[in-house]
Order: structure tokens, then sequence, then C-alpha cells
């Protein structure tokens, strides 16, 4: 019963962070375009991503060259957290 219940909840947690990558990608490319700040979609994508990105911008110089790189940061942590959570569980 435990073992089930712990498999589900890391079964969620790890769509969660899968989730937020494609959102961090997302994001990342909007930059490229430069869309209507004002769209509803863009305004969701930059509440979900700026906060992990100032706590990113805290801790570690991101801006490398005039290309600021916490997208690719933040993936690769969240891509260790998920692998480390995967080999801890299963």
């Amino acid at each position: 019963m435990i073992d089930a219940f712990t498999t589900s909840v890391l079964t969620v947690v790890l769509t969660i962070i899968s989730l937020y990558k494609w959102v961090i990608i997302i994001s990342a490319l909007l930059t490229w375009v430069n869309p209507d700040p004002n769209n509803p979609i863009v305004q969701m994508l930059y509440r979900l991503t700026e906060p992990a990105y100032a706590l990113l911008r805290k801790f570690i110089p991101t801006v490398f060259g005039g290309m600021d790189l916490a997208p690719v940061i933040l993936i690769f942590a969240l891509m260790f957290i998920e692998i480390f959570l995967k080999n801890l569980f299963f």
C-alpha cells in the first residue's frame, strides 16, 4: 500500500517536472520572437518561469556574453532532480 502511494506521488512529481521543463523551453523560445507582452499566454509563462529565474540569479550569475543562460541552467537542474528521484525510488 505504501509502495503504491509512493510510486503514484513520485510519478506525479516527475510529470510536473517534465511539464515545467517544457514551459521553460517555450518561454525561452518566445524571447527570440518578442511576443506581445499583453498576451495572456505570454503573461502566464512569465509568471511561471520568472520566480525560478530570480531564485537562480540570486545564487548564480546567469548572464554570459550578453546571453541569459538561466533557462539552460534551470533545465539542467531539473534534469538532475528528475534522474536523482528516478534512481532513488525505482
